[in-house]
């Protein structure tokens, strides 16, 4: 993977070069994760144009889409599929795997709309963002490099790579991430569902969707 110069993003990389179980790689220039977009400058803006993008999945709830407008918002390009709702239960304060466990058990369709967006894309590069770039957008790209065959190790270090930060707030979603969290989760998939897979499958995608999300990041 590879930090890109995005200007005031700070949590934005290719997932390109993480290893595949096949003795592949994920390929460069396919899949990008970022933080919220709304931070760009003109060079941040200039920058993504110049990546290739064919779709943006912002996982943002519709209140920050409207709080926080993404500068892609009126672009054909731009697709808000909400990983959370203000409505959902008040889970703050919970450890952050119980946070993604109820995420997961809860709303298996807003992760299955979301992953099935990457896989449906138009040909390009498609970025996957959220607020922070770290969970909701974490757990997407941890269940999309799942899929790929991506090992453990390798999709828990993506999971914990996050800029640093200072703030001394108690609440679990400010913590680093720590990688033992996301695979706590894909260890429950597996478990509970027979995972990754089958969760998404029992949950509306269908075999060729998946099978298009292989070929396209292969």
């Amino acid at each position: 993977m590879t930090s890109l110069t995005w200007p005031r993003c700070r949590n934005a990389r290719d997932l390109g070069g993480l290893p595949i179980s096949d003795g592949g790689q994920v390929r460069a220039g396919a899949l990008i994760r970022s933080d919220n977009l709304d931070q760009l400058d003109s060079h941040g803006l200039a920058a993504v144009q110049a990546a290739g993008i064919s779709r943006i999945v912002d996982l943002r709830s519709a209140w920050e889409c409207e709080k926080y407008p993404s500068p892609f918002a009126n672009d054909e390009r731009w697709l808000n599929v909400a990983l959370t709702d203000p409505a959902d239960p008040d889970v703050a304060e919970q450890d952050m795997f119980e946070q993604y466990r109820m995420l997961i058990d809860d709303y298996p369709h807003r992760f299955t709309a979301a992953v099935t967006a990457i896989a449906d894309a138009p040909p390009g590069c498609v970025v996957v963002a959220c607020h922070a770039g770290k969970d909701r957008t974490g757990l997407v790209i941890a269940l999309t490099l799942d899929l790929l065959g991506v090992p453990l190790p390798a999709i828990a270090a993506d999971y914990a790579t996050a800029p640093e930060t200072t703030t001394t707030n108690p609440l679990p979603e400010l913590a680093p991430p720590h990688p033992d969290t996301i695979l706590r989760v894909l260890a429950h998939l597996s478990m509970r569902y027979g995972g990754t897979a089958r969760y998404l499958l029992q949950s509306g995608a269908t075999s060729s969707q998946l099978t298009a999300l292989t070929d396209r990041l292969h």
